[in-house]
């Protein structure tokens, strides 16, 4: 098998990596990298006939054997090798790296932290929510010599993954946004989601690495509280008596006023739910920690405009739409409507998905919601088998219905239209929501 060092040599003569052989491009390295129903070892010949300067395999087809030893690389673990690839290229940069792990927000959090640190520096940060033991590795070999700064986001679903993924990215600083009840089925409890997360932790305080944390947050009080020695960098809401104006129809954006070196400042943001303030703290945290100009920090969060369906408000000529369904758990569920609670906007509709890997506690948490949605409006449009299962044993129907699918939603929505409405729509990706926005 072939050694790491030797590996890297060669891919610092590809162009980048690859590990979708429908994407390859001229002079890469492909990666066979195996799913629940694919087997990228399959591919490998056709990657390389594509344009792919090497594919590293872990099985050698009959087709590839002609390539075995030149351009066919066999491994003994296409995935740990491109792991410890990305490691040992992360090791040959001395700069800083912000990892950011948490149950929701990660995104938007990223997000306004790259746009903050944007506005100094030359930054490497992980695309849309690529944040696994794919997404981590892929991130981290974007790294070059012109790069100042990486921020790395980082996901789980299961004990030991932020314990894994740190060691690859291995973070200078960092935050955990939040912790809450979130893939409960991988994590088995809600201790183990804070265990998990709390592995960021550990390891900055085994390096000494600053961690940026949410003082309002009582769960994450408690997580720094059991780790002595961390170096802290305390931000929040309540901390920093920050005011969230309120909502209004002309304006649904959240407004913060933050007080600065030169007095009460303003912050306008193209983001809606007024839970986007920590985020919005948090990015402003992290800028001050790498001396960017608070101004300038303030005008790259004011420019940021989401556009991955996390807390989009989007105005379709019928309706007012916001569009929050990438992902969905108890937490991020109950945050979401109780902001939507809040708005003074008549004819308000819910447009519900169910919230997925929550093992035993789906059936409790998917009551729970239902009920605060019917005690916000009558119209509840439900997708998913598990809140088909709530409605089903709700006492108090009034208007909600349920459809299998988004599809059959769309579908019913077709004829019978939503004009005029002002409507939150929320769901894990797997409900697959988004495609609502069209006949809204």
């Amino acid at each position: 098998m072939i050694e790491i060092e030797k590996l890297y040599e060669l891919y610092r003569k590809c162009t980048g990596i690859c590990t979708d052989s429908r994407k390859i491009t001229e002079g890469c390295m492909f990666f066979a990298l195996k799913g629940e129903n694919f087997d990228g070892n399959d591919f490998a010949v056709q990657a390389l006939k594509d344009g792919a300067r090497y594919a590293v395999v872990d099985r050698v087809s009959l087709e590839a054997e002609h390539y075995k030893g030149r351009k066919c690389i066999l491994v003994e673990n296409s995935l740990k090798t491109l792991q410890t690839l990305a490691k040992h290229h992360r090791r040959q940069f001395d700069i800083p790296v912000v990892g950011i792990t948490g149950t929701n927000g990660k995104t938007t959090t990223k997000e306004l932290i790259s746009a903050v640190l944007a506005s100094k520096y030359r930054i490497v940060a992980t695309q849309g929510n690529f944040n696994n033991h794919i997404g981590v590795p892929l991130t981290l070999l974007r790294i070059d010599r012109e790069t100042e700064i990486a921020v790395v986001e980082m996901g789980a679903s299961a004990p030991g993954e932020i314990a894994s993924l740190v060691e690859i990215a291995q973070p200078t600083c960092g935050l955990i946004t939040n912790v809450g009840k979130a893939h409960l089925q991988g994590f088995g409890s809600f201790e183990g989601v804070k265990k998990t997360k709390g592995e960021l932790y550990d390891y900055l305080r085994q390096k000494g690495g600053a961690v940026f944390y949410n003082a309002d947050n009582q769960h994450l009080q408690e997580m720094v509280g059991y780790r002595k020695g961390l170096i802290l960098r305390p931000y929040g809401v309540q901390l920093q008596q920050v005011v969230i104006s309120p909502f209004s129809f002309e304006n649904p954006f959240l407004t913060l006023n933050i007080s600065t070196d030169r007095g009460e400042r303003s912050i306008s943001t193209k983001l809606v739910g007024n839970y986007n303030a920590d985020n919005v703290l948090a990015a402003l945290c992290v800028g001050k920690h790498f001396d960017v100009h608070q101004a300038d920090a303030i005008r790259a969060i004011e420019a940021y405009k989401p556009s991955n369906n996390r807390s989009q408000f989007i105005e379709t000529g019928r309706n007012k739409v916001i569009m929050d369904a990438y992902n969905a758990n108890p937490t991020s569920m109950a945050a979401s409507l109780d902001n939507f609670a809040s708005l003074d906007y008549p004819d308000k509709v819910l447009i519900l998905g169910d919230m997925l890997e929550l093992g035993p506690d789906s059936e409790a948490e998917h009551k729970a919601v239902l009920k605060k949605a019917l005690s916000i409006t009558d119209t509840v449009y439900l997708v998913g088998g598990e809140f088909d299962n709530a409605l089903r044993q709700s006492r108090s129907k009034n208007g909600a219905k349920c459809f299998a699918t988004s599809d059959q939603l769309k579908e019913f929505l077709a004829g019978n239209p939503l004009d005029g409405c002002t409507i939150l729509v929320k769901g894990s990706n797997g409900t697959r929501l988004q495609g609502l926005q069209e006949i809204l």
